[in-house]
């Protein structure tokens, strides 16, 4: 199985809503699968989590905002849109952000191919909600975060 460094982000507005992207697969190994995750991606050679965050919020978001210390770990095995299994090493970064605008241009093929719309959710909406979201434990993080 191969490791995967992955720099995570919890990207709070003004109202402590947390910016998640709604994935859905339409084909190949994970064709019809939908869920709600974090922004965020693998290291490219070279890189830390801390540069790898940086770069995939600007890539993903069009945000150039200060990313600060990692503030949350996990190791999780998950299957890649190609069928790779992988174990992820995912380290998640507090962005606080002025206003709940984002710019998609930035985003590669592959991500403006399966994250198809993105969403401000409250600690409420995650709790409330019937869909799946990613991390699993993200309403426990945001409360030991304490963001209310």
């Amino acid at each position: 199985m191969r490791k995967r460094p992955s720099a995570r982000l919890l990207v709070l507005d003004p109202q402590n809503r947390i910016l998640l992207f709604h994935f859905r697969f339409d084909e190949g190994p994970l064709a019809g699968k939908q869920y709600w995750a974090t922004p965020g991606g693998a290291l490219e050679p070279g890189e830390n989590y801390q540069e790898a965050a940086w770069r995939e919020l600007y890539e993903e978001t069009g945000i150039s905002g200060d990313v600060g210390e990692e503030v949350a770990q996990r190791d999780v095995i998950f299957e890649t849109p190609s069928g790779d299994s992988v174990m992820a090493d995912e380290r998640y970064f507090l962005v606080r952000v002025s206003d709940n605008r984002i710019d998609k241009s930035g985003q590669g093929a592959a991500e403006s191919q399966y994250m198809r719309a993105h969403k401000w959710w409250s600690p409420e909406d995650i709790r409330e909600t019937s869909e799946v979201v990613f991390p699993e434990e993200l309403e426990a993080l945001l409360m030991q975060l304490s963001v209310k």
